[in-house]
């Protein structure tokens, strides 16, 4: 063929494919749509197209401009549907089952990601019984762009919170949806644009940073796309050592094969960490093998193993068949068994866990059983373990080159953000901060860009912006000390000064040895109230009490505090815990504390001349008990920033 005619046909064939009618994934069936208020609808055709859109009995024209764009604006509408929206050009499309209600974008790291389907156990009833057709959820796909704001992400689809489909919601968002759905009777769309491990920089757009100058020089460098290959090239230049041998991977019988016959194995109990039971400084692999008596009537049904949360990864096996594998530490193991793996008397399990770093192991304070019909074995207690390889310590730092793009500034915002900032919502829901407790004087300044930049985005006026302070984490502290976390949850509270912004407090709802806290419920509805007061102004106690000030009067120092609603109480009925006291030195001690009407008196012997307090100062408090009669808890807070 000759190249005039190639040029021909790929002229004719770019024509064809850039006239076919197109709206971006999230205009399309299913859609929940803003109510009471301008609408913009929006996509693509040939330049100089005619565009029209009939909805809901009305009809509105447009012409695309010189590169094929187009975008039309809808009258306000009050709750309902389902409606048609019928789009002609040179072709027609029509997006059916539309509702207009509610729509919440819902964003941050790992615990807004998190589904109802990782806590189906917890929520089992809640996924069973969900039949809530005008809740629904537009899920945003993990994307990243360094190179600028995209239009439109891919695959994108809405779905009912119905039957199974409710498994991939957001468990935070779905049960916010729900209680404005249920106060409401209205239709309420979550869109969920949230990535676990990312900071808050990832989310901002590159003019929300100009007063960043350190991530502005980030993401101008990102943009030179020699600069980020060349990184990816000296990682992949890098020598890699051979990969280590795992001597049960080896030979010609597996250790987790029924004919191995274990030699050399050792006890250890299991929940628990290696390097507390003896094994000094091991990341590896370590094997853990254990004789499981199964009653004759758990044969032959569906059954589960549950075996905690395991760090980092792991893979279990059963009278030699593997049955389950996790390749990070922070899901919880619930591993589903083929009905032919269980027999009636003794059952090896076998798991062979890898640890990178840290302590390996089994986490305490999980469950750790098997279950099948209404019988269980308890799994915990003591195993057999075996090394199969200690990893050689890393020599030089580790790692060299490369770069991760979800957490680059301004990378989740161009592909994740930027596609949605045309479609009205109500307001925004923000779970996000354990990447950034490193930086918590930084997170100050990030939050507040983050909820200017999104409002100046959709230009929709002073959003509600709504987001979770970071729960209680890691091991207890009982004596007073400095926290990294406590320092965010403080930089989150002082965001509180941003019109229009309500905060929940989470203190009370997480878990010592998970990062991700199966409560999602409580979180979600919390949520819901901070809305119900923001954005729908209703007369409610939405807060629990927030330190307002602090009087000095002798030996004592009253503390005042906004948000009491019908006074001030504990959630154990006791005296107020959590609060320390110190003089000029800032040496902190418990102090003596007890509620005077709407305020909390605190004192020590040991400091005569007190001058500062503090209030669940740690990154996971033990008795942080003061909360409103409303059941809502006081946010921590110190007086000594």
């Amino acid at each position: 063929m000759k190249p005039f005619v190639w040029i021909c046909l790929l002229v004719f064939v770019s024509l064809t494919t850039q006239a076919q009618l197109r709206v971006p994934s999230l205009i399309s069936d299913g859609m929940v749509l803003q109510r009471d208020t301008p609408l913009t609808i929006w996509g693509w055709a040939t330049p100089g197209e005619k565009i029209a859109i009939r909805f809901s009995g009305k009809s509105y024209k447009t012409t695309t401009d010189a590169s094929g764009k187009w975008q039309v604006k809808l009258s306000p509408m009050k709750a309902g549907g389902p409606f048609t929206m019928d789009i002609a050009g040179n072709t027609q499309l029509s997006v059916k089952d539309i509702l207009i209600g509610d729509v919440w974008f819902c964003s941050g790291q790992s615990n807004m990601v998190h589904q109802l389907n990782i806590h189906d156990v917890t929520y089992a009833n809640e996924i069973a019984t969900a039949n809530y057709p005008q809740i629904r959820q537009f899920w945003v796909p993990t994307l990243t762009s360094l190179q600028g704001p995209q239009s439109d992400v891919p695959n994108g689809q809405w779905k009912k919170a119905v039957g199974q489909d409710v498994r991939p919601f957001s468990a935070v968002a779905y049960f916010f949806a729900k209680k404005i759905h249920q106060q409401y009777n209205i239709p309420v769309g979550i869109i969920n644009a949230s990535v676990g491990g990312t900071p808050i920089e990832a989310w901002i757009s590159e003019s929300g940073l100009n007063e960043f100058s350190a991530l502005e020089a980030t993401v101008a460098k990102n943009k030179d796309t020699s600069y980020v290959n060349g990184l990816t090239r000296r990682q992949l230049a890098m020598p890699r050592p051979a990969p280590p041998v795992d001597l049960g991977m080896t030979g010609a019988t597996k250790w987790y094969d029924q004919a191995y016959a274990p030699k050399g194995w050792r006890p250890i109990n299991v929940p628990g960490y290696w390097e507390d039971q003896g094994v000094k400084d091991l990341n590896g692999i370590v094997w853990y093998r254990r004789e499981v008596d199964v009653p004759a009537a758990m044969v032959g049904k569906p059954a589960t193993v549950f075996l905690g949360r395991i760090v980092d990864a792991d893979e279990l096996y059963v009278n030699g068949k593997s049955v389950g594998r996790t390749t990070y530490m922070y899901p919880q193991r619930r591993y589903k068994l083929p009905t032919d793996v269980l027999k009636a008397g003794k059952n090896v399990f076998v798991v062979r866990v890898t640890n990178n770093g840290g302590k390996g192991g089994f986490v305490p304070d999980k469950p750790y059983s098997l279950f099948a019909g209404a019988d269980t074995v308890d799994l915990k207690g003591t195993w057999q373990y075996k090394v199969g390889v200690a990893f050689q310590p890393i020599q030089g730092g580790g790692f060299a080159g490369g770069i991760s793009a979800q957490n680059q500034p301004t990378a989740l915002y161009n592909a994740m953000v930027a596609p949605e900032i045309k479609y009205a919502i109500k307001g925004f829901c923000w779970y996000q901060g354990e990447s950034n407790a490193g930086k918590p004087a930084e997170y100050a300044q990030l939050l507040p860009a983050l909820i200017d930049d999104w409002r100046s985005k959709w230009q929709q006026g002073t959003l509600p912006f709504l987001y979770v302070q970071l729960p209680g984490f890691m091991d207890y502290s009982y004596q007073p000390s400095e926290s990294g976390w406590a320092v965010l949850r403080e930089s989150q509270l002082s965001s509180l000064s941003v019109p229009n912004t309500a905060m929940v407090v989470a203190i009370d709802l997480g878990e010592w040895n998970d990062i991700h806290p199966d409560n999602k419920k409580d979180v979600g509805e919390r949520l819901a109230l901070a809305a119900l007061k923001t954005a729908y102004g209703e007369n409610i106690v939405s807060s629990g009490p927030l330190y307002q000030s602090a009087n000095v009067n002798g030996n004592k120092i009253t503390i005042s505090f906004t948000n009491t609603g019908s006074g001030l109480t504990t959630r154990d009925d006791e005296a107020p815990g959590d609060f320390a006291i110190a003089g000029a030195d800032k040496k902190f001690v418990w102090a003596n504390a007890k509620i005077e009407g709407n305020t909390v008196v605190v004192s020590s012997d040991d400091v005569p001349n007190p001058q500062y307090v503090r209030y669940a100062w740690a990154d996971n408090p033990v008795n942080a008990n003061l909360i409103n009669k409303e059941g809502l808890p006081a946010s921590p807070f110190r007086t000594d920033k």
